[in-house]
């Protein structure tokens, strides 16, 4: 039995989600307690690795039950028997504790040919940067990177939207062996919200490494002057590692929504991405 977790964490304190060895990790720490409540080990598939210090609000995975964890998932008397896999991440949340740093919004049955990882067509982020015009809150220091000095917000969201399209990110992502760095970047753009910080929503069919943080460095430096807005697309086509900006903290940055298709295509975008990125990961 496949199932769907929706899951939100403050990266914080995690080094990143994939599973490390005597590293506290969010994969880690979800499929312990899951261990606890199906009886034995489960692994969990998940749309985008997150980097450490990255957070999450809208990550999502899945985890294949076998019959015998299954069995005892169901096997609770009263409304937990009527919806098992809807109760899990109710009783998840309960092993987590009440103010644990990552836990399980939603739990359900996977519609047929679901695949959190392949079956995904987009992940949107969003990041959060704080200047001297907004000034410093403390109480969202964990999710907001501050800079000095006032940035130029529309400088930074008409080099942002410039980027936008099926491109070689080269430029933008630390190089993996083997690993394409062609990106379809779908939408890219900067506001400042009612508190004066200024928020990017960066939204793509899949990011390379450090991805998102490099293309908000690079705005941020456009929004400082040091950059142009046309100087995002010349770098961009370079096809090279630059120190014309820096790549900016994970604590700023969020996994805020994963998107999938209808329930009918899932496993036909599953196989079609499969095909094309086979040895690679959609991780920022």
């Amino acid at each position: 039995m496949r199932i769907r977790l929706d899951i939100s964490y403050d990266g914080t304190h995690f080094r990143g989600w994939a599973r490390q060895p005597g590293l506290r990790t969010v994969q880690g720490t979800i499929e312990q307690a899951l261990a606890r409540i199906v009886g034995s080990e489960a692994q969990l598939v998940v749309a985008g690795r997150t980097d450490a210090g990255v957070h999450a609000s809208g990550q999502v995975a899945h985890v294949d039950l076998d019959e015998a964890q299954w069995a005892r998932l169901g096997a609770r008397r009263g409304p937990d028997a009527q919806d098992p896999a809807g109760s899990l991440a109710r009783r998840l949340r309960g092993v987590l504790g009440a103010y644990a740093d990552a836990t399980v919004t939603r739990t359900s049955i996977a519609p047929g040919g679901f695949d959190a990882r392949f079956s995904a067509v987009w992940r949107r982020y969003r990041y959060r940067l704080a200047d001297d015009a907004s000034g410093y809150d403390p109480l969202a220091r964990h999710d907001t990177t501050s800079i000095r000095g006032e940035l130029d917000v529309a400088a930074m969201d008409e080099a942002a939207r410039g980027l936008i399209g099926l491109h070689d990110f080269a430029a933008y992502c630390k190089a993996r062996e083997e690993a394409t760095t062609i990106r379809t970047l779908l939408d890219y753009r900067w506001r400042r919200d009612d508190a004066g910080v200024l928020v990017a929503e960066v939204k793509a069919d899949a990011f390379c490494h450090s991805m998102v943080r490099a293309l908000v460095g690079a705005c941020a430096a456009v929004g400082e002057g040091r950059l142009d807005p046309g100087d995002l697309v010349r770098l961009r086509d370079e096809l090279t590692r630059t120190s014309a900006f820096k790549v900016l903290a994970a604590r700023g940055l969020t996994l805020a929504e994963v998107g999938y298709p209808a329930d009918e295509l899932l496993a036909a975008r599953a196989e079609q991405t499969r095909n094309r990125r086979d040895r690679d990961e959609p991780i920022d």
